[in-house]
């Protein structure tokens, strides 16, 4: 019910009105709040006293309505109840509130912890996660609930694969497809085989994805799979018997509109072809409005991205990718796009690496050694040791540390976590300016850490590794300019809202931010579901 005053001050504004028989324009009072979530906005009559004052009122510029906040300037403050706070976040042993964002975030991960303590790679992934967004939590306490939601994924499916091998002899492996989140859209995320893939790490990729796929702006859900198998050291016969079996269970979850797998660690084209053919022979449906279901074809568009991201970082240094030594990780073909996209810019890549061992060239390598390093990569199982033998100036496990060698930026595309504190603590005493995730999760929270406090800029794989959603968005027929476009859209709305929530230059918080308000606005829209 409007309180008294406000009553009395409109019916005074409206006898004013009417006094006067001017031009009347619609003028709003400011909402006030009702009690629990409620809000009204009174509308009056009111009459000018010249013409003029209106129009300069008018001609005054209108502040751009802000990303997060959707009001109108910078220092405005969400619509928000006093009931959000007042309402306990947790029904458990009594009721749990809170009484600032930080302390959201604190409960947010003790539960986390409480139901999902075995699952290390997950409590990380939360743990980053929820303390970035306490500032949010701060500002409008409704979210925490939608926070509070989202830990929990719409579905998590395991299931046996069984195959034989070349010998006759029954192997099993695990296969998994985690669904995190759908309210966005139809789900969609990569496809992980390697012996480093398990429930939990699938479960934090899922997660992370979340937010990566939010932050496009594109209307994508969020879903991860895999699994244990590691194609490297197989046959053909027994990779396609392998994702056929997997297959025949995956296809009861996945599908044009309900969740689309794409390419990942371990993950390319002739396993995501044995893959579709399986899907497409127990399926009669395999496409959608004209749009490709499981691509077969293998898109440079995501290595290119995470170069163009970086190519974005160092333009607010005052500096370009031109001359600047790079350290590559891993030698897959995301690696090698990196490479690619690098040499374009004239930047100048020094190393490969893969289980072997890492290659070195100290003069950089150029397109003709690039190739090389491809078509030996091509071949399923070979290792980078071989390319030593094609070039004479090339330095093999020297020094004993790729993170020994001295770089200006450092692209991390191998295997997870491979970059720790004593390895970001290498590339900062070598003068790396910045390190730039082209892989899922390769830096880890404490070499996060250190190169915040050395200052060596960060690109982290949620803001990095959008290239594919992108990719997939466009039809896989994306210009160069397209992309560089949309990576550069993307780069705004991610910088804008870290220095909004007083994290200037933190792309991790700012696009952890940017995809969660994506994501709880959705969730909040749809109810307790």
């Amino acid at each position: 019910m409007i309180s008294r005053s406000y009553a009395v001050a409109s019916r005074a504004i409206v006898a004013r009105s009417s006094s006067r028989p001017t031009a009347a324009v619609a003028a709003a009072i400011p909402a006030r709040r009702l009690g629990g979530d409620d809000r009204a906005t009174v509308t009056v009559t009111t009459s000018t006293s010249s013409s003029s004052s209106y129009r300069a009122m008018s001609s005054q510029p209108k502040a751009k309505k802000h990303l997060v906040t959707h009001e109108d300037g910078v220092h405005q403050n969400m619509q928000l109840s006093k009931s959000w706070r007042s309402k306990p976040l947790f029904r458990r042993q009594g009721d749990v509130r809170f009484k600032s964002g930080l302390e959201a975030s604190n409960l947010l991960i003790a539960e986390a912890n409480r139901r999902d303590s075995h699952e290390t790679e997950f409590i990380e992934s939360v743990t980053a996660t929820m303390e970035v967004l306490s500032p949010l939590f701060e500002r409008n306490p409704r979210y925490a609930f939608a926070a509070k939601q989202l830990m929990e994924p719409d579905r998590f499916v395991q299931f046996r694969v069984t195959w034989v091998d070349d010998a006759g002899v029954t192997r099993m492996n695990r296969g998994f497809r985690i669904q995190y989140s759908s309210s966005l859209g139809p789900y969609e995320g990569p496809l992980h085989l390697g012996p480093h893939i398990n429930a939990e790490m699938i479960k934090a990729l899922g997660f992370d994805n979340v937010f990566s796929n939010a932050l496009t702006g594109y209307d994508v859900g969020s879903s991860v799979g895999g699994s244990d198998f590691q194609p490297l050291n197989k046959s053909e016969n027994e990779v396609q018997r392998f994702c056929q079996s997997y297959m025949t269970e995956l296809a009861k979850y996945v599908g044009p509109d309900v969740d689309h797998p794409t390419m990942g660690i371990g993950c390319a084209e002739k396993e995501m072809g044995y893959l579709f053919g399986q899907y497409k022979r127990i399926n009669t449906k395999s496409t959608s409005a004209n749009v490709p279901f499981m691509t077969q074809t293998l898109s440079h568009v995501p290595g290119h991205a995470v170069v163009l991201f970086a190519k974005e970082m160092l333009k607010d240094k005052s500096e370009s990718l031109m001359g600047k030594r790079c350290l590559i990780l891993g030698s897959g073909r995301h690696a090698r796009a990196v490479a690619e996209k690098l040499l374009e810019y004239g930047a100048v890549p020094l190393t490969f690496s893969d289980e072997s061992g890492h290659v070195y060239e100290p003069g950089g390598i150029d397109e003709p050694k690039l190739r090389t390093i491809s078509n030996i990569k091509t071949e399923r199982g070979a290792m980078l040791g071989r390319y030593v033998m094609s070039s004479t100036t090339a330095k093999f496990n020297e020094p004993s540390s790729i993170f020994d060698v001295p770089c200006d930026l450092c692209f991390p595309c191998g295997k997870i976590k491979s970059v720790d504190l004593e390895a970001a603590t290498k590339l900062a005493d070598n003068g790396c300016l910045a390190v730039i995730e082209g892989g899922h999760k390769q830096v880890t929270i404490e070499g996060r850490q250190a190169l915040k406090s050395r200052g060596v800029a960060y690109g982290p794989h949620i803001v990095t590794l959008t290239g594919a959603n992108i990719d997939n968005a466009h039809g896989h027929d994306l210009p160069g300019d397209t992309l560089e476009r949309e990576v550069r859209r993307i780069y705004i709305d991610v910088k804008s809202a870290a220095t909004e929530f007083n994290a200037r230059g933190d792309l991790f918080a700012g696009g952890t931010i940017v995809g969660f308000l994506r994501v709880a606005n959705a969730m909040l829209s749809h109810g307790a579901v």
